[in-house]
Protein backbone atom coordinates (compact mmCIF):
# COMPACT_ATOMS: atom_id res chain seq x y z
CA UNK A 1 0.00 0.00 0.00
CA UNK A 2 1.21 3.43 -0.88
CA UNK A 3 -0.24 6.33 1.22
CA UNK A 4 -0.39 9.93 -0.72
CA UNK A 5 0.22 12.97 0.43
CA UNK A 6 -2.23 15.14 2.22
CA UNK A 7 -2.86 17.52 -0.88
CA UNK A 8 -3.55 15.46 -3.67
CA UNK A 9 -7.36 15.06 -2.88
CA UNK A 10 -7.82 18.57 -3.35
CA UNK A 11 -7.04 18.43 -6.93
CA UNK A 12 -8.55 14.82 -7.43
CA UNK A 13 -11.18 14.81 -4.85
CA UNK A 14 -15.15 15.13 -5.69
CA UNK A 15 -17.66 17.85 -4.73
CA UNK A 16 -17.01 18.94 -0.47
CA UNK A 17 -19.26 16.21 1.91
CA UNK A 18 -21.56 18.44 2.43
CA UNK A 19 -22.88 18.99 -1.61
CA UNK A 20 -23.46 14.98 -2.05
CA UNK A 21 -26.51 14.35 -3.15
CA UNK A 22 -28.82 12.53 -0.35
CA UNK A 23 -30.84 9.57 -1.89
CA UNK A 24 -34.60 10.52 -2.55
CA UNK A 25 -35.92 8.88 0.85
CA UNK A 26 -33.57 10.80 2.91
CA UNK A 27 -34.82 14.17 1.45
CA UNK A 28 -36.93 16.07 3.35
CA UNK A 29 -40.57 16.25 1.88
CA UNK A 30 -43.27 19.11 2.19
CA UNK A 31 -46.44 19.10 2.90
CA UNK A 32 -48.91 18.87 5.65
CA UNK A 33 -49.58 16.31 7.77
CA UNK A 34 -52.48 14.10 8.09
CA UNK A 35 -53.75 16.06 11.14
CA UNK A 36 -53.51 19.29 9.72
CA UNK A 37 -54.97 18.48 6.22
CA UNK A 38 -58.33 17.09 8.52
CA UNK A 39 -57.92 19.81 10.68
CA UNK A 40 -57.97 22.60 7.73
CA UNK A 41 -60.51 20.78 5.93
CA UNK A 42 -62.54 20.55 8.89
CA UNK A 43 -62.51 24.38 9.27
CA UNK A 44 -63.35 24.99 5.97
CA UNK A 45 -66.47 23.42 6.09
CA UNK A 46 -67.19 24.90 10.17
CA UNK A 47 -66.68 28.54 8.43
CA UNK A 48 -68.07 28.30 5.45
CA UNK A 49 -71.32 26.44 7.50
CA UNK A 50 -71.16 29.90 9.82
CA UNK A 51 -70.60 32.22 7.34
CA UNK A 52 -73.64 30.68 5.23
CA UNK A 53 -75.61 30.88 8.26
CA UNK A 54 -74.67 33.96 9.45
CA UNK A 55 -75.81 35.63 5.40
CA UNK A 56 -79.08 33.27 5.82
CA UNK A 57 -80.15 34.58 8.99
CA UNK A 58 -79.23 38.39 8.13
CA UNK A 59 -81.81 37.89 4.96
CA UNK A 60 -84.36 37.09 7.06
CA UNK A 61 -84.33 39.08 9.38
CA UNK A 62 -83.79 42.07 7.54
CA UNK A 63 -86.52 43.32 6.19
CA UNK A 64 -89.29 42.65 8.98
CA UNK A 65 -86.68 44.45 11.47
CA UNK A 66 -86.55 47.45 8.59
CA UNK A 67 -90.81 47.31 8.72
CA UNK A 68 -90.38 46.80 12.46
CA UNK A 69 -88.20 49.42 13.44
CA UNK A 70 -89.93 52.33 10.56
CA UNK A 71 -93.31 51.17 12.30
CA UNK A 72 -92.04 52.04 15.77
CA UNK A 73 -90.71 55.74 14.73
CA UNK A 74 -94.23 56.33 12.20
CA UNK A 75 -96.25 55.32 15.65
CA UNK A 76 -93.96 57.43 17.76
CA UNK A 77 -94.31 60.33 15.27
CA UNK A 78 -97.70 60.29 14.44
CA UNK A 79 -98.47 60.06 18.74
CA UNK A 80 -96.49 62.87 19.56
CA UNK A 81 -97.68 65.07 16.74
CA UNK A 82 -101.30 63.98 17.23
CA UNK A 83 -100.55 65.08 21.26
CA UNK A 84 -98.89 68.25 20.18
CA UNK A 85 -101.84 69.24 17.98
CA UNK A 86 -104.51 68.83 20.78
CA UNK A 87 -102.62 70.09 23.93
CA UNK A 88 -102.64 74.13 24.32
CA UNK A 89 -99.48 76.24 24.29
CA UNK A 90 -98.84 75.74 28.28
CA UNK A 91 -99.58 71.61 28.01
CA UNK A 92 -97.39 71.49 24.24
CA UNK A 93 -94.20 73.04 26.43
CA UNK A 94 -94.88 70.58 29.45
CA UNK A 95 -95.47 67.51 26.89
CA UNK A 96 -91.89 68.25 25.38
CA UNK A 97 -90.24 68.39 28.25
CA UNK A 98 -91.58 65.14 29.38
CA UNK A 99 -91.54 63.34 25.98
CA UNK A 100 -86.96 64.86 26.37
CA UNK A 101 -86.63 63.56 30.00
CA UNK A 102 -88.70 60.26 30.00
CA UNK A 103 -88.44 58.71 26.96
CA UNK A 104 -85.10 60.98 25.22
CA UNK A 105 -87.15 62.22 22.50
CA UNK A 106 -86.67 66.07 21.75
CA UNK A 107 -89.09 68.12 19.67
CA UNK A 108 -86.99 71.44 18.57
CA UNK A 109 -88.72 74.11 15.97
CA UNK A 110 -87.16 73.14 12.53
CA UNK A 111 -85.67 76.65 11.08
CA UNK A 112 -85.25 77.38 7.47
CA UNK A 113 -81.04 77.77 7.84
CA UNK A 114 -80.94 74.03 9.81
CA UNK A 115 -78.45 72.68 8.00
CA UNK A 116 -79.13 68.72 7.54
CA UNK A 117 -77.23 64.92 6.23
CA UNK A 118 -79.30 62.74 4.72
CA UNK A 119 -79.62 59.36 7.14
CA UNK A 120 -78.18 56.69 4.71
CA UNK A 121 -75.40 54.90 7.02
CA UNK A 122 -76.00 51.28 5.99
CA UNK A 123 -78.43 49.05 3.94
CA UNK A 124 -80.62 48.65 6.68
CA UNK A 125 -80.93 52.48 7.82
CA UNK A 126 -81.85 53.15 3.65
CA UNK A 127 -84.42 50.73 4.02
CA UNK A 128 -85.96 52.29 7.27
CA UNK A 129 -85.87 55.56 5.39
CA UNK A 130 -88.15 54.08 2.80
CA UNK A 131 -90.36 52.89 5.14
CA UNK A 132 -90.96 55.42 6.74
CA UNK A 133 -91.77 57.77 3.74
CA UNK A 134 -94.35 55.76 2.90
CA UNK A 135 -95.81 55.91 6.25
CA UNK A 136 -95.43 59.77 7.46
CA UNK A 137 -95.94 61.30 3.61
CA UNK A 138 -94.13 62.76 0.89
CA UNK A 139 -93.51 65.97 3.51
CA UNK A 140 -91.36 64.46 5.88
CA UNK A 141 -87.82 64.87 5.91
CA UNK A 142 -85.57 62.53 7.57
CA UNK A 143 -82.03 63.35 8.76
CA UNK A 144 -78.53 61.63 10.32
CA UNK A 145 -77.26 65.16 11.56
CA UNK A 146 -78.35 68.72 11.94
CA UNK A 147 -75.85 71.22 12.82
CA UNK A 148 -73.78 68.89 13.21
CA UNK A 149 -75.77 67.19 16.02
CA UNK A 150 -75.96 63.61 15.18
CA UNK A 151 -79.14 61.25 15.98
CA UNK A 152 -82.20 59.91 13.69
CA UNK A 153 -83.92 63.60 13.37
CA UNK A 154 -87.04 63.69 11.51
CA UNK A 155 -88.74 66.46 10.19
CA UNK A 156 -92.92 66.97 10.51
CA UNK A 157 -95.16 69.83 10.28
CA UNK A 158 -98.03 70.54 12.85
CA UNK A 159 -100.75 72.91 10.80
CA UNK A 160 -97.98 75.96 9.78
CA UNK A 161 -95.61 74.87 12.09
CA UNK A 162 -92.30 72.78 11.34
CA UNK A 163 -90.40 70.41 13.77
CA UNK A 164 -87.74 68.33 14.24
CA UNK A 165 -88.22 64.78 16.35
CA UNK A 166 -84.72 63.77 17.34
CA UNK A 167 -84.50 60.51 18.55
CA UNK A 168 -80.93 58.29 19.70
CA UNK A 169 -79.98 56.01 16.74
CA UNK A 170 -79.09 53.40 18.77
CA UNK A 171 -82.72 52.61 20.16
CA UNK A 172 -83.38 51.72 16.20
CA UNK A 173 -80.58 49.82 15.16
CA UNK A 174 -80.40 46.70 14.24
CA UNK A 175 -77.90 44.67 16.48
CA UNK A 176 -74.48 44.74 14.81
CA UNK A 177 -70.58 46.03 15.00
CA UNK A 178 -69.56 44.39 17.75
CA UNK A 179 -71.99 42.27 19.01
CA UNK A 180 -72.34 40.04 15.67
CA UNK A 181 -68.27 40.13 15.40
CA UNK A 182 -67.74 38.88 19.46
CA UNK A 183 -70.64 36.22 17.86
CA UNK A 184 -69.12 35.22 15.04
CA UNK A 185 -65.56 34.52 16.68
CA UNK A 186 -66.84 32.53 19.50
CA UNK A 187 -68.69 30.37 17.02
CA UNK A 188 -65.57 30.19 14.73
CA UNK A 189 -63.59 29.39 18.11
CA UNK A 190 -65.98 26.74 19.29
CA UNK A 191 -65.97 24.83 15.85
CA UNK A 192 -62.14 25.08 15.18
CA UNK A 193 -61.35 23.14 18.90
CA UNK A 194 -63.86 20.96 17.84
CA UNK A 195 -62.34 20.27 14.73
CA UNK A 196 -59.02 20.26 16.43
CA UNK A 197 -60.27 17.58 18.38
CA UNK A 198 -62.39 15.72 15.72
CA UNK A 199 -58.90 15.96 13.75
CA UNK A 200 -57.00 14.67 16.69
CA UNK A 201 -59.28 11.55 17.79
CA UNK A 202 -59.37 10.52 13.72
CA UNK A 203 -55.48 10.80 13.37
CA UNK A 204 -54.16 9.52 16.91
CA UNK A 205 -54.53 5.87 15.47
CA UNK A 206 -53.10 6.57 12.34
CA UNK A 207 -50.02 8.14 14.11
CA UNK A 208 -49.60 5.32 16.16
CA UNK A 209 -49.74 3.05 13.16
CA UNK A 210 -47.40 5.55 11.81
CA UNK A 211 -44.95 4.94 14.81
CA UNK A 212 -45.29 1.34 14.89
CA UNK A 213 -44.19 0.74 11.41
CA UNK A 214 -41.24 2.99 11.63
CA UNK A 215 -40.12 0.95 14.50
CA UNK A 216 -40.58 -2.21 12.35
CA UNK A 217 -38.94 -1.09 9.71
CA UNK A 218 -36.35 -0.42 11.99
CA UNK A 219 -36.22 -3.69 13.16
CA UNK A 220 -37.66 -3.02 16.48
CA UNK A 221 -40.86 -5.49 16.75
CA UNK A 222 -41.15 -5.08 20.74
CA UNK A 223 -41.80 -1.70 20.59
CA UNK A 224 -44.51 -1.76 17.65
CA UNK A 225 -47.18 -3.60 19.43
CA UNK A 226 -50.26 -1.62 19.00
CA UNK A 227 -53.89 -1.57 20.75
CA UNK A 228 -56.02 -4.55 20.02
CA UNK A 229 -59.25 -3.39 21.91
CA UNK A 230 -59.66 -0.11 19.96
CA UNK A 231 -63.58 1.14 20.20
CA UNK A 232 -63.43 1.45 16.18
CA UNK A 233 -64.02 -2.01 14.54
CA UNK A 234 -61.93 -1.19 11.63
CA UNK A 235 -59.11 0.36 13.47
CA UNK A 236 -59.12 -2.74 15.84
CA UNK A 237 -59.11 -4.52 12.68
CA UNK A 238 -56.13 -2.85 11.52
CA UNK A 239 -54.22 -3.50 14.80
CA UNK A 240 -54.99 -7.22 15.18
CA UNK A 241 -53.69 -7.27 11.24
CA UNK A 242 -50.58 -5.22 11.71
CA UNK A 243 -49.45 -7.04 15.27
CA UNK A 244 -49.74 -10.33 13.45
CA UNK A 245 -47.53 -8.75 10.53
CA UNK A 246 -44.89 -7.90 13.23
CA UNK A 247 -44.72 -11.28 15.01
CA UNK A 248 -43.81 -12.86 11.53
CA UNK A 249 -41.72 -10.75 10.83
CA UNK A 250 -40.10 -10.58 14.15
CA UNK A 251 -40.13 -14.67 13.46
CA UNK A 252 -38.91 -14.14 10.08
CA UNK A 253 -36.01 -11.97 11.09
CA UNK A 254 -34.99 -13.92 13.93
CA UNK A 255 -35.28 -17.20 11.26
CA UNK A 256 -32.96 -15.76 9.34
CA UNK A 257 -30.18 -14.50 11.53
CA UNK A 258 -30.35 -18.10 13.00
CA UNK A 259 -30.37 -19.75 9.74
CA UNK A 260 -27.27 -17.70 8.20
CA UNK A 261 -25.24 -17.94 11.15
CA UNK A 262 -25.61 -22.14 11.71
CA UNK A 263 -25.01 -22.38 7.59
CA UNK A 264 -21.81 -19.99 8.22
CA UNK A 265 -20.57 -21.95 11.20
CA UNK A 266 -21.40 -25.34 9.88
CA UNK A 267 -19.16 -24.62 6.75
CA UNK A 268 -16.14 -23.76 9.23
CA UNK A 269 -15.45 -27.35 9.93
CA UNK A 270 -15.58 -28.51 6.41
CA UNK A 271 -13.37 -25.97 5.26
CA UNK A 272 -10.76 -26.64 8.13
CA UNK A 273 -10.62 -29.83 6.81
CA UNK A 274 -10.20 -29.23 3.07
CA UNK A 275 -7.18 -26.73 4.16
CA UNK A 276 -5.54 -29.71 6.30
CA UNK A 277 -6.44 -31.86 3.27
CA UNK A 278 -4.95 -29.43 0.66
CA UNK A 279 -2.05 -28.95 2.78
CA UNK A 280 -1.29 -32.33 3.10
CA UNK A 281 -2.15 -34.07 -0.16
CA UNK A 282 -1.66 -31.61 -2.78
CA UNK A 283 1.40 -31.91 -3.84
CA UNK A 284 1.46 -29.61 -6.45
CA UNK A 285 2.29 -26.32 -5.35
CA UNK A 286 0.94 -23.63 -7.90
CA UNK A 287 -2.76 -26.30 -7.60
CA UNK A 288 -2.39 -26.06 -3.29
CA UNK A 289 -2.18 -22.15 -3.95
CA UNK A 290 -5.26 -21.69 -5.95
CA UNK A 291 -6.96 -24.38 -3.70
CA UNK A 292 -5.96 -22.62 -0.02
CA UNK A 293 -7.04 -19.00 -2.25
CA UNK A 294 -10.70 -20.90 -3.28
CA UNK A 295 -10.86 -21.69 0.63
CA UNK A 296 -9.47 -18.41 2.09
CA UNK A 297 -12.58 -16.79 -0.24
CA UNK A 298 -15.03 -19.18 0.85
CA UNK A 299 -14.12 -18.34 4.44
CA UNK A 300 -14.42 -14.80 3.74
CA UNK A 301 -18.16 -15.04 2.28
CA UNK A 302 -18.65 -16.83 5.42
CA UNK A 303 -17.87 -14.03 7.46
CA UNK A 304 -19.78 -11.59 5.37
CA UNK A 305 -22.66 -13.88 5.93
CA UNK A 306 -22.01 -13.25 9.96
CA UNK A 307 -21.69 -9.71 10.05
CA UNK A 308 -24.74 -9.40 7.94
CA UNK A 309 -26.93 -11.77 10.39
CA UNK A 310 -25.26 -9.56 13.22
CA UNK A 311 -28.01 -8.22 15.83
CA UNK A 312 -29.24 -4.84 15.21
CA UNK A 313 -27.76 -3.16 18.21
CA UNK A 314 -25.11 -1.11 19.06
CA UNK A 315 -23.53 0.32 21.76
CA UNK A 316 -22.16 4.20 20.96
CA UNK A 317 -19.72 6.14 22.64
CA UNK A 318 -16.93 8.69 21.45
CA UNK A 319 -14.18 6.75 19.12
CA UNK A 320 -11.49 8.70 17.47
CA UNK A 321 -12.40 8.46 14.00
CA UNK A 322 -8.53 8.75 13.36
CA UNK A 323 -7.38 5.74 15.85
CA UNK A 324 -9.91 3.42 13.58
CA UNK A 325 -9.28 4.71 10.23
CA UNK A 326 -5.63 4.08 11.35
CA UNK A 327 -5.91 0.81 12.23
CA UNK A 328 -8.14 -0.44 9.12
CA UNK A 329 -4.93 1.03 6.74
CA UNK A 330 -2.79 -0.83 8.85
CA UNK A 331 -4.53 -4.33 8.25
CA UNK A 332 -4.23 -3.62 4.45
CA UNK A 333 -0.66 -1.96 4.47
CA UNK A 334 1.13 -4.80 2.54
CA UNK A 335 -1.70 -4.25 0.12
CA UNK A 336 0.21 -3.38 -2.88
CA UNK A 337 -2.34 -2.33 -5.27
CA UNK A 338 -3.57 0.42 -3.06
CA UNK A 339 -2.52 4.08 -2.45
CA UNK A 340 -4.21 5.76 0.06
CA UNK A 341 -4.82 9.83 0.58
CA UNK A 342 -5.56 10.63 3.96
CA UNK A 343 -7.16 14.61 4.87
CA UNK A 344 -9.12 14.21 8.09
CA UNK A 345 -9.23 16.45 11.24
CA UNK A 346 -6.90 15.88 14.19
CA UNK A 347 -8.67 14.83 17.30
CA UNK A 348 -11.83 14.15 15.32
CA UNK A 349 -14.53 12.44 17.31
CA UNK A 350 -17.76 10.10 16.41
CA UNK A 351 -20.56 8.52 18.21
CA UNK A 352 -20.26 4.95 17.22
CA UNK A 353 -19.05 1.54 18.05
CA UNK A 354 -15.14 1.28 17.65
CA UNK A 355 -15.29 -2.17 16.21
CA UNK A 356 -18.42 -1.51 13.78
CA UNK A 357 -17.04 1.73 12.52
CA UNK A 358 -13.84 -0.18 11.90
CA UNK A 359 -15.75 -3.14 9.81
CA UNK A 360 -17.77 -0.03 7.72
CA UNK A 361 -14.29 1.65 6.77
CA UNK A 362 -12.32 -2.10 5.96
CA UNK A 363 -15.51 -3.12 4.10
CA UNK A 364 -15.13 0.04 2.29
CA UNK A 365 -11.28 -0.22 1.51
CA UNK A 366 -12.04 -3.83 0.44
CA UNK A 367 -14.45 -2.54 -2.20
CA UNK A 368 -12.75 0.24 -3.41
CA UNK A 369 -9.49 -2.34 -3.90
CA UNK A 370 -11.66 -4.86 -5.74
CA UNK A 371 -13.69 -2.35 -8.30
CA UNK A 372 -11.86 0.83 -7.88
CA UNK A 373 -8.60 0.72 -9.21
CA UNK A 374 -7.73 2.91 -12.03
CA UNK A 375 -7.58 1.29 -15.45
CA UNK A 376 -4.49 2.64 -16.53
CA UNK A 377 -2.29 1.57 -13.58
CA UNK A 378 -4.46 -1.32 -12.08
CA UNK A 379 -4.15 0.73 -8.54
CA UNK A 380 -6.85 1.77 -6.63
CA UNK A 381 -6.18 5.19 -5.70
CA UNK A 382 -8.58 5.74 -2.36
CA UNK A 383 -9.17 9.38 -0.88
CA UNK A 384 -10.59 9.35 2.76
CA UNK A 385 -11.33 12.66 3.91
CA UNK A 386 -13.48 13.83 6.72
CA UNK A 387 -14.87 17.10 8.45
CA UNK A 388 -16.96 18.76 11.22
CA UNK A 389 -20.10 20.15 10.52
CA UNK A 390 -22.68 21.24 12.72
CA UNK A 391 -23.67 18.24 15.05
CA UNK A 392 -22.68 15.72 12.70
CA UNK A 393 -19.10 14.36 11.30
CA UNK A 394 -18.89 13.77 7.41
CA UNK A 395 -17.14 11.07 5.94
CA UNK A 396 -15.92 10.37 2.34
CA UNK A 397 -14.36 7.55 1.14
CA UNK A 398 -13.77 7.78 -3.05
CA UNK A 399 -12.16 5.96 -5.33
CA UNK A 400 -11.13 6.83 -9.01
CA UNK A 401 -12.29 3.68 -10.93
CA UNK A 402 -15.00 3.49 -13.42
CA UNK A 403 -17.70 4.36 -10.91
CA UNK A 404 -20.94 2.75 -11.46
CA UNK A 405 -24.51 3.20 -13.63
CA UNK A 406 -26.57 5.71 -12.34
CA UNK A 407 -29.36 3.20 -12.44
CA UNK A 408 -27.22 0.79 -10.85
CA UNK A 409 -26.22 3.14 -8.04
CA UNK A 410 -29.66 2.76 -5.76
CA UNK A 411 -29.26 -1.69 -5.70
CA UNK A 412 -25.53 -1.19 -4.21
CA UNK A 413 -26.69 -1.71 -1.07
CA UNK A 414 -29.12 -4.31 -1.42
CA UNK A 415 -27.92 -7.59 -0.01
CA UNK A 416 -26.39 -9.84 -3.07
CA UNK A 417 -25.73 -7.46 -5.55
CA UNK A 418 -23.15 -6.70 -7.15
CA UNK A 419 -22.73 -3.80 -10.02
CA UNK A 420 -20.04 -6.33 -12.22
CA UNK A 421 -20.81 -4.34 -15.38
CA UNK A 422 -20.19 -1.20 -14.07
CA UNK A 423 -16.54 -2.11 -12.44
CA UNK A 424 -13.87 -4.87 -12.56
CA UNK A 425 -14.08 -8.55 -12.06
CA UNK A 426 -15.84 -8.95 -8.77
CA UNK A 427 -16.34 -11.86 -6.55
CA UNK A 428 -17.76 -12.49 -3.13
CA UNK A 429 -21.25 -12.37 -1.89
CA UNK A 430 -22.30 -8.57 -2.10
CA UNK A 431 -22.82 -8.00 1.14
CA UNK A 432 -19.83 -5.30 2.09
CA UNK A 433 -22.17 -2.22 1.09
CA UNK A 434 -25.48 -3.82 2.60
CA UNK A 435 -23.68 -4.34 5.52
CA UNK A 436 -22.01 -0.97 5.56
CA UNK A 437 -25.02 0.55 5.19
CA UNK A 438 -27.01 -1.55 7.66
CA UNK A 439 -24.00 -0.83 10.53
CA UNK A 440 -24.10 3.16 9.75
CA UNK A 441 -27.90 3.00 10.20
CA UNK A 442 -27.33 1.25 13.31
CA UNK A 443 -24.98 3.78 14.57
CA UNK A 444 -27.86 6.25 13.53
CA UNK A 445 -25.84 8.13 11.02
CA UNK A 446 -26.71 7.65 7.10
CA UNK A 447 -24.56 6.11 4.17
CA UNK A 448 -24.91 7.37 0.53
CA UNK A 449 -23.34 6.54 -3.00
CA UNK A 450 -22.34 8.82 -5.54
CA UNK A 451 -20.64 9.18 -9.20
CA UNK A 452 -18.10 11.78 -9.06
CA UNK A 453 -17.47 14.26 -11.39
CA UNK A 454 -14.05 13.15 -11.94
CA UNK A 455 -14.47 9.48 -12.07
CA UNK A 456 -14.82 7.01 -9.70
CA UNK A 457 -17.17 6.19 -6.44
CA UNK A 458 -17.48 8.38 -3.64
CA UNK A 459 -18.96 6.70 -0.53
CA UNK A 460 -20.68 9.50 2.11
CA UNK A 461 -20.97 8.43 5.75
CA UNK A 462 -22.50 10.95 8.15
CA UNK A 463 -22.44 9.91 11.94
CA UNK A 464 -23.29 12.12 14.57
CA UNK A 465 -20.88 13.68 17.06
CA UNK A 466 -20.46 13.14 21.00
CA UNK A 467 -22.87 15.50 22.93
CA UNK A 468 -19.46 17.78 24.96
CA UNK A 469 -18.63 18.33 21.15
CA UNK A 470 -21.75 19.89 19.80
CA UNK A 471 -22.70 21.72 23.27
CA UNK A 472 -26.10 20.16 23.47
CA UNK A 473 -27.13 19.35 26.79
CA UNK A 474 -27.38 15.28 28.03
CA UNK A 475 -30.78 15.11 27.71
CA UNK A 476 -30.93 16.90 24.76
CA UNK A 477 -33.04 14.89 22.21
CA UNK A 478 -30.88 12.85 19.47
CA UNK A 479 -30.40 14.82 16.63
CA UNK A 480 -32.52 12.89 13.46
CA UNK A 481 -30.88 10.56 11.12
CA UNK A 482 -33.16 11.67 8.43
CA UNK A 483 -31.46 14.95 8.10
CA UNK A 484 -30.26 16.38 4.81
CA UNK A 485 -27.17 16.42 3.66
Amino acid sequence: MIRGETTSIHVTGPAPLETAPAPLEMRPRLGLSLFWRTFFLLSLLLIGSIVAWLQTFRALEFEPRAVQTAQQIASLVNLSRAALVHSDSIARVSLIKTLADQEGVRILPREPSDKSTPFDSGELDTRIVEELMTRLGPGTVIAGSVNKEEGLWIGFRIEQDQYWMLLDRARFTRVGGKTWLIWLITAAGLSLAGAALIARLINRPLKQLSFAASRVRDGDFDASRLDEKAVTSEIREVNIGFNRMAQQLAKIEQDRAVMLAGISHDLRTPLARLRLETEMSVADQDARDHMAADIDQLDAIIDKFLDYARPDHAELKPVLLNDVIEACLYAVQDQGDMRINLDITKDLTVLADEVELARVISNLLENARRYGKTPETGIAIVDIAAKSRNEWVLLKVRDHGMGVAPEALPNLIKPFFRGDAARTAATGAGLGLAIVDKTVQRMGGIFALANTTSGGLAAHIKLQKPKAQTGQPEDAPKPKAEAAY
